[in-house]
């Protein structure tokens, strides 16, 4: 029998690997909807969907490996970092999803989430008022007027699989939808940025480097309660709030 193995876990959802099938268990049906229709509408490369029966969805696993993971080695070689980079741009570039998706909250919503989070951040001691006043600064470049891209929404590098130098395909869609295609290019390059240059080079135009470090910033302050209250560490090397302390 083969092995089970928890990939990720916490009271919202979990997925689990069983051989070559990734099953896919959420409470809430609506995200596995969203998963569903943005792999059918993806013009990039994405898991075979074996079988539906909720709350559970079955993938079939993707040949290669990642890219890495947040506060661990990159092990992907500079083309296929920049090979991701062109498989971004080829789905920004895609007709848009009928939905908003993660990346695209309105600048409105997002400040306001932004500014209480930073409050909640200072006032129960989480971080020092200096290291959230800085990146909340930081964070500010994000907040401007942005042209809709087809967006995954939660494209980091742990969900993009490579082999050798050519990208094997893309998972967990369930944050995807119209959205700012730099929030993708931000969130792949969280916690990597000795790789951004090749993903630029990749993605084939120019990009607003501020924009970039904005969203570094925006989502590291958004994620340190989230992450620590689902039992995951920001504070571990390489992650969210050595991010944060970057941009000091």
């Amino acid at each position: 029998m083969d092995e089970v193995k928890v990939v990720v876990a916490h009271s919202e959802r979990a997925t689990l690997r069983v051989g070559d099938v990734f099953l896919k268990v959420d409470a809430d049906q609506s995200r596995i909807d969203v998963e569903v229709e943005a792999m059918s509408l993806a013009p990039v490369p994405t898991p075979e969907i074996l079988w539906r029966k909720p709350p559970v969805l079955a993938l079939a696993a993707l040949p290669g490996t990642t890219l890495g993971r947040l506060g661990g080695p990159s092990t992907g070689s500079s083309a296929a970092w920049a090979a991701a980079g062109a498989t971004i741009r080829k789905l920004h570039e895609a007709p848009l999803p009928p939905r908003p998706g993660r990346a695209g909250r309105s600048i409105v919503a997002l400040a306001a989430e932004l500014d209480a989070e930073c409050e909640l951040l200072v006032t129960y001691d989480v971080l020092p008022v200096d290291l959230v006043t800085r990146n909340r600064e930081v964070a500010e470049a994000a907040l401007r007027p942005w042209t809709a891209a087809f967006t995954h929404g939660d494209l980091q590098i742990a969900h993009v699989f490579v082999d050798g130098d050519e990208v094997t395909g893309i998972i967990d869609w369930s944050e995807a939808g119209r959205g700012d295609a730099l929030y993708d290019l931000a969130t792949f390059t969280l916690g990597h940025e000795e790789h951004l240059e090749d993903v630029i080079a990749g993605y084939g135009t120019d990009i607003d480097l501020g924009v970039i470090h904005a969203w570094w910033s925006l989502r590291s302050l958004l994620a340190v309660r989230w992450l620590i209250e689902h039992d995951f560490d920001p504070f571990a090397p390489g992650c969210e709030v050595d991010v944060l302390r970057s941009r000091m």
